[in-house]
């Protein structure tokens, strides 16, 4: 084989056209259309067989035509028009964020921007990006970190049969928006972290965001080993000890390149347990940088931690051998004086069934002060997940709380809506206005804009959807054996319903399939007919996943249906924006409560498309706000068969279907349009944009963790860090006094079986403090409503402030019961640390009466 050397010729670009040169390289870009329109302008062709990629782009386009566009005084002002507004929401520096002084570090295994940057693989990574986007909108100085893949994550084909097939194709490094990081004297920064017999060496590269930088690990290198550089070749691989060491580049290399490069994080965001291990690198820079002590470090890494979790069953939080950790722990204990048995207690944590389990997910809500779930109720459902690890609390004071998921407007919304709501919403309806704004606008838009909108967006899907059928059937060799013709796939003027999303077991696409003739005569009504399109990959280790997607392409095979049901392959960005943007329906049927959020039919929400779903994840809120923005499937949560509930489900599908979606669709009473359809859709916009945008997620994050977060740190890292070490003492006298304090069962002084709505009655509660002081507790009147079992089943309490000294540390508190309504009601009491500054802790310090 020849000794090949290597180079690239690309177009000179024109002076006059430099700067698309620095906006290729700037994915704020691909939310704004005048930008788009930019690139799109040059060669419209080209710019679809690219895909969008613009770093690609600008290398194949023909030198002719970028001189010929630098004397084009119509481009050169749309030109001017981008470059300005770029630099006013970028570049600029007269709008300063308040925290502009902090580094907010948000921490990922994947990233979702642009289906041309393939660092993702499903709704993990397209909520992180939506992050970063809303981020930058709101100039909140957050740096990300994450892996860049050599691989990413897989493309899927179907064979003849229907299965899936995956292809790893390389991702091309100089075709992606990426530059290196170097240091003050201009040389290209790498990052060291020891495996065990080695250690990875990993190159630094950024990627701008708007005003955002991700920051990317590399180890893809000639100085590594070959094991070594496979860590950045696939997301999620299959290899465990392959997958710690991902995330150990993560967690311990993403935080060090911060401190490297003089990021020092304020506060540490960990978006899902796989980048626990952050906290561990963070603790040992405290330690040999800040001259903290261990515990001391623990402390203020802690307070100053936030951790998302987005997996509402067990079987999904990732572990680890304990054993295969241990190792890898004690290379990183060294730095930090602690033991691997301390840390791997804390990610076993109290309760466990296996020992051995080292859980990403335990560790991380272990090292945070602040914890959520992605929805309401996956808040509620994380609670009690999760509760074993706060023994003493009540469920619904386990301190996990919930922002719920948004999407990024902007990247989602059709650009026919777009200007719509530009028209009739005014300026700054994508940055989370005030609802009865947005719904003062919304209605001014005419029934008739609305719809035509709609339809060119549904018109828009169908071309694409048969781009991507006749890639399938080429693929395939199908045209031929079965005489399959794309021209009459899918029909651009009938009820489309979408259902995209992992093909897995508990998301159920198969759930209409369970009644093939019924589904058959829903789709060809000659009247109303109906048509589906499916899209999704399965993990390539979930082979009922596949089966899935296997079924689904057998039944859209039949001869019947053929052109009415279709499934489109390699589910990425860009089918799902036409997916989200053309359907009528946005199809959801998952266990509940087994989706934690879910974020696609957000998307298909802000454009119009009404949802039809299990009231579980963020539909349950969305469905509250107004339950005429679609429909909430009938859910069976009595049957303790799944194969019961999934027929039940089935048929209450169905039934909805033929009996209030098909008919509503095509209710024409008023002339050529459906007037209550349209309804329906706008508050559909209504509730999405009012309610889940990625700029309301991202500002709940920045007032309620963020925030909080930065000033604890300023705080706790003041005066060599007294307030964190006056902390870690007052930690220790809790943990020495708690298991000897000790508080009797209340004493009414009054019938409890003769009070009535309007009384009052006097309580108390004799304590024993030990070696702690009354201004160091709070001793409470825990109480509520009761039910069969005599459980209190919601949590009230109130704060017994009046108190005598019995001496020997014993103390008497008293407190006036007031009964404002009737009912069956059961007390206790409970005696906690002052305030809230221990409320989060694991396991938490927390005494009952009678304990």
């Amino acid at each position: 084989m020849l000794n090949v050397q290597l180079y690239n010729v690309a177009p000179r670009i024109p002076k006059e056209l430099k700067f698309l040169e620095e906006l290729s390289y700037n994915l704020w870009w691909c939310w704004n259309w005048d930008a788009i329109d930019l690139f799109r302008k040059i060669d419209i062709g080209l710019w679809r067989q690219v895909r969008g990629n613009t770093r690609q782009f600008l290398t194949v386009v023909p030198q002719s035509r970028l001189e010929e566009l630098s004397k084009d005084e119509s481009y050169m002002r749309h030109l001017k028009i981008v470059e300005d507004e770029f630099h006013h929401q970028v570049k600029s520096i007269t709008d300063k964020h308040e925290m502009s002084d902090r580094h907010i570090a948000y921490f990922s295994l994947e990233y979702g921007l642009h289906e041309s940057v393939r660092l993702y693989s499903g709704g993990l990574g397209l909520l992180a990006g939506d992050h970063l986007k809303a981020a930058a909108g709101l100039k909140i100085p957050l740096v990300a970190v994450g892996l860049l893949y050599r691989e990413g994550y897989f493309m899927q084909t179907l064979d003849r049969n229907g299965m899936q097939v995956e292809r790893y194709p390389e991702n091309e490094i100089n075709h992606m928006p990426l530059s290196r990081v170097c240091d003050h004297n201009g040389e290209e920064m790498f990052i060291k972290i020891p495996l065990l017999d080695t250690e990875a060496v990993a190159a630094i590269w950024k990627m701008e965001i708007g005003c955002v930088t991700l920051i990317l690990l590399d180890t893809e290198l000639p100085q590594n080993r070959q094991d070594v550089r496979d860590i950045c070749g696939r997301l999620y691989c299959a290899d465990r000890r392959q997958r710690l060491h991902q995330e150990l580049l993560l967690g311990v290399g993403g935080f060090n390149v911060l401190t490297k490069m003089g990021m020092e994080p304020s506060v540490c965001h960990m978006n899902e347990g796989h980048a626990a291990f952050l906290s561990l690198a963070r603790i040992a820079y405290l330690v040999k940088e800040k001259g903290l002590d261990a515990d001391t470090a623990l402390e203020v890494v802690w307070r100053t931690n936030v951790f998302t979790t987005h997996t509402p069953v067990p079987a999904g939080n990732e572990t680890f051998d304990t054993e295969l950790v241990r190792p890898y722990l004690e290379i990183l204990c060294a730095d930090i004086g602690m033991t691997p048995d301390r840390i791997i207690n804390w990610a076993v944590g109290a309760g466990a069934q296996n020992s051995r389990e080292f859980s990403m997910t335990i560790l991380g809500l272990r090292m945070a002060n602040y914890s959520n779930g992605v929805s309401r109720l996956h808040g509620e459902v994380a609670r009690s997940m999760w509760s074993r690890l706060w023994p003493q609390r009540p469920q619904d004071e386990i301190p996990i709380g919930h922002i719920t998921n948004g999407v990024h407007i902007r990247t989602w919304v059709a650009i026919h809506n777009s200007i719509l709501y530009n028209h009739y919403l005014g300026s700054g309806w994508d940055a989370n206005p005030p609802i009865e704004k947005l719904e003062a606008g919304i209605d001014m838009i005419p029934d008739e804009e609305l719809w035509m909108s709609h339809e060119l967006c549904r018109h828009s899907m169908v071309r694409h959807a048969r781009r991507n059928l006749q890639n399938q059937f080429k693929s395939r060799h199908l045209f031929d054996r079965t005489n399959l013709s794309v021209k009459n796939a899918l029909d651009p003027d009938i009820l489309t319903i979408g259902f995209a999303r992992r093909f897995a077991t508990y998301k159920r696409a198969n759930l209409l399939f369970r009644d093939p003739a019924r589904l058959e005569a829903l789709v060809n009504n000659p009247d109303r007919p109906v048509q589906f399109i499916f899209a999704g990959k399965a993990h390539p280790a979930d082979d009922p996943g596949k089966e899935m997607i296997r079924q689904v392409l057998q039944f859209a095979q039949r001869p019947g249906v053929r052109n009415r049901v279709v499934f489109l392959e390699d589910y990425d960005i860009s089918v799902a924006r036409y997916m989200v943007q053309g359907v009528d329906v946005w199809l959801n049927t998952p266990r509940r409560p087994q989706e934690a959020s879910g974020t696609s039919g957000m998307k298909a929400a802000i454009n119009g498309v009404l949802h039809c779903s299990i009231l579980d994840g963020w539909w349950v809120e969305g469905y509250e706000f107004d339950n005429n923005s679609g429909w909430a499937i009938p859910s069976d949560e009595e049957s303790l068969n799944p194969e019961e509930a999934d027929a039940n489900e089935s048929m209450a599908l169905f039934n909805l279907l033929e009996n209030e979606v098909v008919p509503c669709f095509y209710e024409r009473s008023e002339g050529d349009i459906p007037k209550r359809w349209i309804k329906m859709m706008k508050k559909s916009i209504k509730m999405g944009l009012g309610l889940f945008s990625s700029t309301r997620m991202v500002q709940d994050y920045e007032s309620r963790f963020y925030k909080l977060a930065c000033n604890d740190y300023a705080k706790l890292m003041t005066d060599n860090a007294s307030d964190a070490v006056a902390l870690v003492n007052e930690k220790r006298r809790l943990v020495e006094s708690f298991p000897r304090i000790y508080a009797e069962q209340p004493h009414a002084e009054c019938d409890l079986n003769d009070i009535h709505t309007g009384d009052s009655f006097q309580v108390s509660i004799k304590v024993y403090l030990a070696d702690l002081k009354p201004e160091e507790v709070d001793v409470e009147i825990y109480y509520g409503p009761v039910n069969v079992h005599n459980t209190i089943t919601s949590s009230n309490f109130v704060l017994m402030k009046t108190y005598k000294e019995l001496g020997d540390g014993n103390y008497l508190y008293t407190h006036k019961m007031v009964c404002d309504i009737a009912g069956r009601f059961g007390m206790t009491g409970r005696i906690t640390p002052f305030g809230d500054r221990w409320t989060h802790s694991i396991p938490g310090f927390m005494k009952w009466s009678g304990q």
